[in-house]
């Protein structure tokens, strides 16, 4: 197993990517430690994980509270020995689709503020840990919004290309002590808002201003990549595994690119 004897701290555990990651690392052998806002969602990933013969354990946890944050992996590092593996998995709601000239700046700054206070804030949480023992992973997650030119995708934009950069500075920062950070940029992925997820409550003002329905606006997407199709969850949690895994220690301070070529690097 790629990760086993690994202890695995995943905020934002109860969403759909989350919770992906979650049953993947588990299923690698780690010990996860599932963090977020809605109890029934973690417990939900908890079970699965419990039946497939993992160990899974949950808190209720607000991913923006410093204090709460710090205390939280405390916690992980002392009854784990030490935290190997993080990934920030957040999801909040947030407006897509509206323009400039429509756009108030309580909508724009919510996820920029949001997206980079709760990266700072769980990065900073578990590099001290991860520095003890000389070794660690950092994950994030972006969108393609980083590098779109727009329009409709302000907030989104600079909030995504700020995780990017904070990654980066963080590589740079941190890898003399052992620790690699990478940012995972998927495209969007319909098993995510098709469980009704906060990543459907974004897209459906954008599909209702085309027209379409978020179904419709997705099929839409994929014909726009090179492969003519979107990520799966599946793809995306595997790729979090290796990532995670000693086969990736040669990466760090870089986006992996999930966008089924929607982007080229």
């Amino acid at each position: 197993m790629l990760l086993e004897n690994q202890s695995a701290l995943i905020y934002g555990a109860g969403g759909a990517i989350g919770g992906a990651v979650a049953r993947a690392f588990a299923r690698e052998g780690a010990r996860v430690f599932l963090a977020g806002r809605t109890q029934a969602r973690l417990d939900a990933v908890a079970a699965d994980i419990h039946a497939s013969g993992g160990h899974a354990e949950t808190a209720l946890l607000d991913a923006l509270d410093a204090t709460a944050v710090e205390r939280h992996a405390d916690d992980v590092a002392q009854r784990a020995g030490g935290i190997d593996i993080a990934l920030n998995a957040i999801g909040v709601a947030h407006v897509q689709g509206t323009p400039l000239a429509e756009l108030s700046l309580a909508d724009f700054e919510h996820p920029v503020a949001t997206y980079t206070r709760s990266n700072f804030v769980t990065a900073k949480a578990v590099a001290r840990h991860m520095a003890a023992k000389g070794s660690g992973v950092i994950l994030t997650l972006s969108t393609p919004g980083a590098r779109l030119p727009g329009p409709g995708y302000l907030g989104n934009c600079v909030a995504s290309a700020a995780v990017e950069a904070m990654s980066r500075h963080l590589a740079g920062e941190l890898g003399a002590q052992g620790i690699r950070v990478v940012c995972i940029r998927p495209h969007a992925i319909p098993e995510a808002a098709a469980m009704g997820s906060h990543t459907r409550d974004v897209f459906r003002p954008m599909a209702e201003r085309a027209g379409l329905s978020v179904e419709e606006m997705l099929a839409g997407a994929a014909g726009g990549t090179l492969l003519k199709r979107l990520p799966t969850l599946d793809q995306f949690a595997n790729t979090a595994v290796f990532l995670a895994s000693k086969h990736a220690g040669a990466i760090t301070g870089t986006v992996a690119n999930l966008s089924c070529g929607f982007l080229v690097d």
